[in-house]
């Protein structure tokens, strides 16, 4: 059996200040283990200033993202959290029952040329943990386990891999690698995680005769280990985990298995009814229908 289950083209979509690559959801494929939504930003130059980036937002029945490959951004959220994310390091925000958050131009750098690129990424909570208390997780790049050998970075972002295990506590079996491969190296996915894709953020790439180009989400076959060729240099994510025990349905910045639950989380955003980020509450980006 082949171990390239599908191929999916990103698509481009407006984020903010900029347009980003959408890989998920499309409409070939909604979900990766947990995973329902993967956004490429950059890489793309601009000038921070102090409403650059991405203004005050809700989320329910997810946990965002972030990971940076360049540039640095300001997380604040309504739990009072203000971190900072640089190159390397993740942020791992678990909405449950709602949350809002900013990520923005850290202020030291307005003014500056600002150079972004990195993922956000989307993961679903499982039913029980839909309506939990919202929180927050910081790892740093030195926290993240990595390793290197002949021609092949990887750093364990979420979940384990090859015995590596990341410090961020999940809420479901998640995985989350990024790699660096050198033109020739390979690297061998193992069928630990149930669901697996690779996302190309730059360079080409061969999966069982198959040339995979940057923007492009190849889905795994399950069961079947995979082995990636690096046709020039390139750097990948690879996602997936263990599937959700039902589907999962979406509202702009909201998740829920069950469709009633969006539309009270649309209202509750257009009465304020969801709490405020401290120190960032005079913008809110408007929700559908407003």
């Amino acid at each position: 059996m082949s171990a390239l289950e599908q191929v999916l083209a990103g698509k481009s979509a407006p984020v903010g200040d900029f347009h980003v690559v959408r890989a998920l959801p499309q409409v070939g494929r909604r979900l990766v283990g947990p995973f329902c939504f993967l956004d490429h930003m950059g890489p793309a130059t601009s000038v921070g200033h102090a409403t650059s980036g991405v203004g005050p937002h809700p989320h329910i029945g997810l946990a965002t993202v972030t990971y940076l490959f360049d540039g640095d951004t300001l997380h604040r959220d309504s739990l009072g959290t203000v971190q900072r994310i640089r190159p390397g390091d993740v942020n791992w925000m678990s909405a449950g029952s709602g949350i809002v958050h900013s990520e923005r131009t850290p202020p030291e750098r307005f003014g500056q040329s600002i150079l972004v690129h990195g993922l956000q990424l989307w993961v679903a909570l499982p039913a029980e943990l839909e309506e939990s208390a919202p929180s927050f997780q910081h790892a740093s790049r030195e926290s993240l386990p990595s390793m290197e050998a002949d021609g092949v970075a990887v750093r364990v972002v979420l979940g384990e891999w090859n015995a590596l295990r990341s410090p961020i506590q999940v809420s479901s079996p998640t995985l989350f690698v990024v790699a660096e491969l050198e033109a020739g190296a390979q690297l061998e996915v193992p069928t630990a995680a149930t669901e697996r894709a690779v996302y190309v953020v730059s360079g080409d790439l061969g999966i069982e005769g198959t040339a995979l180009a940057m923007h492009q989400l190849a889905v795994l076959t399950r069961g079947e280990v995979a082995t990636i060729s690096a046709l020039t240099p390139a750097r990948l994510a690879i996602i997936g985990g263990a599937p959700l025990e039902g589907p999962r349905f979406m509202m702009w910045n909201w998740v829920s298995s069950r469709k009633e639950r969006l539309e009270q989380a649309r209202l509750d955003w257009k009465h304020g009814r969801f709490p405020l980020i401290p120190g960032d509450s005079d913008e809110r980006i408007p929700g559908p229908g407003e």
